[in-house]
């Protein structure tokens, strides 16, 4: 109690409060000025609470009060059991009542704004049965809810937006970052225009630089749907892959079945499905619902501490025993021993749980096989993307294996005539570099012979005029076919277009003769559309007068049913005042006292009788505390003054001993000078 009581005081001494207050002075606080103190925090927390308890009725604030805290979740704690004595001490203002209130309220003050917050918009008003039977008031009403989820939803887009990360000082920076960026934009263009106004057909040269853009924008549009049109195509083509790969294996499945088998097949399946629709599916959609249930429940309930668990705990404990002891007295009483019933039901339920697990063992092997056919699709797609070939089955795949063992063969056939070349092709390279060093050598010797004689490249020259005079004859023939081949197709291709003439002539007669029709039909199809165009706006016309009539006559009857609807709510409520009155009239001059009693007239005199006693009651305790006023203020300037009187003789007594503890130090200090 005294930990909650200095958590108290610690959070009134802090901001917004600023109480200045200590355990001494907060425990000396009376009834009246903690109702205060509560009210101040619970002003804090909703705005609208922020009022001065002396200006309203006891049982006006102890009714607003309670409200609030109902709309907070706020739990009396389990001292107090009765809610008519905590309503009673919240009216009294009891400590034991408002010390628990004020620090759960402290605790959690910032999360207690939101919810109050939330709750001026989120608390929904209950709207009486009959009022609702109205078609005015049921709209009314449903916009109400509708307008109280698009508050839900913009709540929670708020929070997020205020959990993200996004500061207002950066938005700002980025806005006036764009306002700059748009003002040198601005001015850009405007420099950009003074510099194109100086070119001649400068609008004309704008025009066209608009449709580019124009067809510009166009052409992406146009290659954005070309992409969605090939992704279409693409998706077409994997469903028409997947239906193919399903028809081929239902044909595959088809092939040596028979009508028995299939027929057993769908029975196993319909019996399968009709066990998982009538009996596991709703079993488990129960146990959703009843988990679902519970949990909306514990949120719905208020934030509960260890010792409330614990306390839950120990229920759930003690319920379970006493389950378990009904359960084995049950068996006991109504259960023979020699009774066979207790051994089939326990094999009915073996059964029905081994039922159960088998089909759930079922329903997992089923979903393993979707899986993998989706993966094996997946993979069969990969596989055409790659440009390769389909997963063949079956015999398909008996005759692939042997066409692989015989190109095999074929592979080692060719191998050894690999090798064999091979080794070929390096007795011939040996032989290569052989002849090469001999004619090396033999150039050698000729070089030699040459410069000995005096005709050194001789036959360096000879050789280069032989490969010259080989070249030139080659270009020669070259040229000679060359030209045979150019007049052989100019020839062709004169003889082409003479094909080609003879042939598009009539096709030409034939285009003018429709290039005339068409120039007719263009200009009658322009006719026929200024026609219609004419028809059409004055078609139009018509429509839209029709259209506003029809609309102000709506708006009228919608007007006269509201009318209507306003005149019979006032009808009611002026039947329900009068059949009030008259029942207050009847009781009112009833001689039955029994009667009288219930009157509402009786019931306020009743009240205002109360309230002047009460008003009496209080004048003679303000009257008795004035005339004590005077006297107790003077005794407590005495006992200050006694206060003040007792602290001026401790300090006179603390430096009395000063003084004589000084003293005696230096009596000590001559008397040692003495002896020296």
């Amino acid at each position: 109690m005294s930990d909650q009581i200095q958590f108290i005081v610690e959070k009134l001494n802090q901001e917004p409060f600023r109480k200045n207050y200590n355990l001494i002075t907060f425990d000396s606080l009376e009834s009246m000025q903690l109702l205060q103190l509560l009210n101040d925090v619970l002003g804090e927390i909703d705005p609208k609470h922020a009022v001065d308890i002396r200006e309203e009725l006891p049982e006006q604030t102890a009714k607003r009060m309670l409200s609030l805290l109902g709309i907070l979740k706020y739990k009396p704690p389990g001292s107090i059991s009765d809610l008519s004595a905590f309503r009673q001490g919240l009216v009294t203002g009891s400590k034991p009542v408002i010390h628990p209130v004020l620090h759960w309220l402290l605790q959690r003050t910032n999360e207690l704004k939101k919810r109050a917050y939330l709750a001026r918009f989120l608390v929904k008003l209950e709207v009486p049965a009959e009022f609702l039977q109205d078609d005015t008031v049921a709209d009314i009403n449903k916009q109400y809810e509708e307008l109280m989820e698009a508050f839900k939803n913009l709540h929670k887009e708020c929070e997020q937006l205020k959990t993200s990360g996004l500061s207002t000082a950066e938005i700002r920076r980025d806005i006036s970052a764009m306002e700059e960026e748009k003002d040198q934009l601005i001015k850009r263009v405007e420099r950009l225009k003074k510099r194109v106004e100086t070119v001649q057909n400068h609008q004309r040269m704008l025009e066209i630089a608009r449709q580019l853009r124009l067809e510009k924008e166009r052409e992406e549009s146009l290659a954005q749907q070309k992409q969605e049109q090939k992704n279409q195509l693409f998706h077409a083509e994997q469903r028409l892959q997947r239906a193919q790969l399903q028809l081929k294996e239902m044909h595959h499945a088809v092939v040596d079945s028979k009508p028995e088998s299939l027929m057993k097949k769908l029975e196993e399946e319909i019996n399968f499905n009709s066990y998982l629709v009538t009996e596991k599916i709703p079993r488990e959609l129960e146990s959703k619902k009843n988990s679902a249930y519970f949990l909306q429940k514990v949120v719905a309930e208020p934030a509960m501490s260890q010792s409330d668990l614990n306390v839950l705990e120990i229920k759930i404990n003690e319920v379970n025993a006493q389950m378990n002891q009904l359960i084995e007295k049950r068996m006991m009483k109504y259960e023979p021993i020699d009774s066979k019933f207790s051994m089939y039901r326990q094999q009915a339920s073996i059964i029905s749980r081994k039922k159960e697990a088998k089909a759930e063992e079922l329903q997992a092997a089923k979903e393993e096989m979707s899986s993998t056919e989706r993966q094996m699709l997946q993979k069969t797609n990969q596989a055409h993307e790659l440009e390769g070939s389909e997963v063949l089955k079956g015999d398909e795949f008996k005759h692939y294996v042997n066409k692989l063992r015989s190109k095999n063969t074929f592979y080692k056939k060719k191998r050894l005539e690999i090798a064999e070349i091979t080794a070929e092709y390096g007795i011939l390279q040996r032989t290569e570099e052989l002849l090469k060093q001999r004619h090396e050598a033999i150039q050698q010797q000729l070089q030699a012979i040459e410069d000995k004689k005096g005709i050194s490249g001789y036959s360096y020259t000879q050789e280069e005029l032989e490969r010259v005079s080989a070249v030139k004859s080659e270009m020669d023939e070259m040229k000679g076919r060359t030209l045979d081949n150019m007049s052989e197709m100019v020839k062709k291709l004169n003889t082409m277009v003479a094909e080609k003439k003879a042939s598009l002539a009539p096709v030409i007669k034939e285009l003018r003769q429709l290039r005339q029709k068409c120039q007719e039909l263009s200009q009658e199809c322009d006719e026929k559309k200024i026609q219609y165009d004419s028809c059409a706006a004055g078609l139009e016309s018509n429509r839209s007068t029709l259209e506003q009539e029809v609309k102000g006559l709506l708006e009228e009857c919608v007007q006269e049913e509201s009318n209507y609807r306003y005149i019979n709510c006032m009808k009611r409520n002026l039947e329900i005042q009068l059949q009030r009155a008259k029942e207050e009239m009847k009781a009112y001059v009833s001689p039955d006292p029994q009667e009288r009693r219930k009157a509402i007239r009786e019931q306020y005199t009743r009240v205002i009788l109360e309230q002047e006693n009460l008003g009496k009651k209080l004048r003679e305790k303000q009257k008795v505390v004035r005339e004590s006023h005077g006297p107790n203020m003077k005794q407590i300037k005495m006992w200050q003054d006694f206060e003040q009187l007792m602290e001026c003789k401790r300090e006179c007594f603390l430096k009395q001993q000063n003084q004589t503890a000084i003293g005696q130090v230096i009596q000590e200090g001559g008397k040692d000078r003495l002896v020296l």
